[in-house]
């Protein structure tokens, strides 16, 4: 079975990169069930929502990398909606209150984002409603579903498949079909539930459900009482799912993999599914005990989750959360958050085009310290390539396999002040001496590296001018630096067949401005990808784990925020 492969162009020439991998998951048993973010298509929800915006931030030249500012509301593109977004909270009096009101996006428990899938076919009824409605699925579409397949239970996915957005989700203007010309009265809405069928599926011990239609809330008002109903049981859900029809009717492993947006009403997701039967019945199984770890930081103002820079002028865009709309006679009855974030902000994948330019990049265009930087690196390695490979494109499955977890604690203390801003580094003997103990390294998994760092120094950021453990102190040399690996290592586990690397750090290279910079180039230059700033990866150290990560899905976006789940 051959990995995944990734496009570099390497000197002019292009080398499509391909690793045997034994432990490989084919790619045809991932399936994303994500719609595209784009301007051009009807991503968000069309009255009161802010419009997605990424622009560039920072690119190559002077510096190494390409930055990107994301504006993103939450009920972005394929969604998803915490107890909170509908509920409003017990104290505030309004219609629907409940403790369920205090269920933000961050206070869900990672075991409720998976689960078997159960898909429901509705697509007979898609476009069966009147003008401005939608076609309503009541709890009898469920039991006839149940009699015919099997009794839903606690630990399943309700998949609602209309083939909805795989009809609808187009660029403009055809893409004002997929909600806007439905809340003008002039096309049929989506197929959604009623609030009898939520409560329903709730008895049935469901916690988790989605559908590929823009709204769990039916047209034209049942909108709040569907969500409310659910919403009060702790049930959570995912709007505008895509590609349900390459699911089977049981049996695939489901997840959800959100943005951890503190105090949010839910947020961007990335969604997919697992077909091979072996590994999606040992993930099932696993999502049902709620033997789920979440591997991310939370994304929230007051915690060290955006890069600081090297110096002034290199920092990025720093993590904003507002809230757009609260519950109130004025804005309505739910609430929603729009953010501002580096496309890197928490725990993120590195692609390659983060660090490899685009080609024909004229290199004079770096700056005399970075241009001496690639004369070494390519002196020792070669050349740096180039690469267009955006987060949209990353394919799924490299980023998941089981958890190789290496565990790097020693590390930690081991410098010396005197050379501080310096990072304890894992070197190949290191990573040999792993393997020596009994623990080879086999193709296809991903490569965890426990150190404990972000764990210890993921705090609230302190008052000025007090600098923060986790990043600031290390660059400015007043603390020991989080570890990195060498290049070397980046070589050496790409030649075992590993092509995704995490780490309970920041970022894989250390403090170490020229470390840094070419463990990034020489990752992507082989197709690597990394997967950084993980968050208590104790929890799978000593246990048998599949780890998964999975990116926003944003066009064209070079900073692949996301979250990282692992299930043992």
């Amino acid at each position: 079975m051959l990995r995944s492969l990734c496009l570099v162009s390497i000197a002019g020439s292009m080398l499509l990169l391909s690793v045997s991998a034994q432990a490989e998951l084919p790619s045809k048993s991932v399936h994303d069930l994500t719609l595209l973010v784009a301007p051009e298509l009807p991503s968000i929800w069309p009255v009161g929502m802010t419009q997605h915006v990424i622009v560039p931030s920072r690119t190559f030249g002077p510096g190494p990398y390409h930055r990107d500012m994301i504006v993103i509301d939450e009920h972005t593109g394929t969604q998803w909606d915490a107890p909170a977004h509908f509920v409003p909270p017990p104290d505030s009096g309004l219609p629907g209150a409940g403790p369920m009101g205090l269920i933000t996006g961050e206070k869900v428990p990672a075991w409720q984002f998976c689960g078997e899938a159960c898909v429901i076919d509705i697509r007979e009824h898609i476009d069966e409603a009147k003008d401005g409605e939608s076609y309503l699925i009541a709890p009898e579409i469920v039991q006839a579903w149940e009699k015919k397949n099997r009794p839903l239970h606690f630990g399943d996915v309700v998949l609602f498949r209309s083939d909805y957005s795989d009809r609808y989700y187009k660029p403009f203007p055809a893409g004002e079909r997929f909600v806007t010309t439905a809340l003008r009265k002039e096309t049929p809405g989506w197929p959604a539930p009623t609030p009898e069928t939520m409560q329903y599926i709730g008895s049935k011990g469901v916690m988790t459900l989605g559908l590929d239609g823009a709204s769990m809330g039916p047209l034209p008002n049942l909108a709040v009482a569907t969500h409310q109903a659910g919403g009060k049981l702790g049930m959570i859900w995912t709007e505008c799912e895509t590609n349900l029809g390459s699911l089977p009717t049981t049996g695939a492993f489901y997840a959800k993999l959100p943005a951890k947006h503190v105090g949010g009403s839910g947020g961007e997701v990335r969604c997919l599914a697992i077909s091979e039967p072996m590994l999606a019945a040992r993930l099932i199984e696993s999502a049902k005990s709620k033997r789920v770890a979440d591997l991310s930081v939370a994304l929230d103002e007051d915690y060290p989750i955006t890069w600081p820079g090297y110096a002034p002028g290199d920092e990025a865009t720093r993590y904003v959360g507002k809230t757009l709309n609260a519950f109130s006679k004025a804005r309505g009855p739910y609430f929603a958050r729009t953010h501002i974030l580096d496309g890197q902000a928490g725990t993120h994948v590195v692609v390659p085009s983060y660090s490899l330019p685009p080609e024909k990049f004229d290199n004079a265009k770096y700056s005399p310290e970075v241009q001496a930087f690639l004369k070494k690196y390519e002196t020792k390695y070669g050349p740096r390539g180039t690469s267009s490979l955006t987060v949209d494109q990353v394919p799924l499955s490299q980023m998941m396999g089981e958890a190789h977890v290496i565990d790097v604690r020693s590390l930690i203390g081991t410098t010396k002040e005197k050379d501080w801003p310096a990072s304890p580094l894992i070197t190949l003997d290191l990573i040999q001496k792993h393997e020596a103990a009994g623990h080879p390294l086999q193709a296809g998994e991903v490569v965890v590296f426990h150190s404990g760092y972000t764990d210890a120094h993921f705090k609230p950021l302190p008052e000025a001018p007090e600098l923060d453990g986790m990043f600031a102190a290390p660059l400015a040399g007043k603390a020991e630096g989080w570890p990195g690996v060498t290049p070397e290592v980046i070589a050496y586990l790409q030649s075992k067949g590993i092509r995704c690397i995490g780490t309970d750090s920041p970022t894989l290279g250390g403090v170490n401005r020229e470390n840094s910079l070419a463990v990034n180039w020489l990752a992507a230059g082989k197709g690597t990808l990394l997967v950084e700033y993980l968050t208590n990866v104790g929890a799978i150290r000593d246990k048998k784990a599949f780890f998964i990560f999975a990116p926003v899905k944003i066009k064209g976006s070079r900073g692949g925020y996301g979250r990282a789940l692992a299930l043992y």
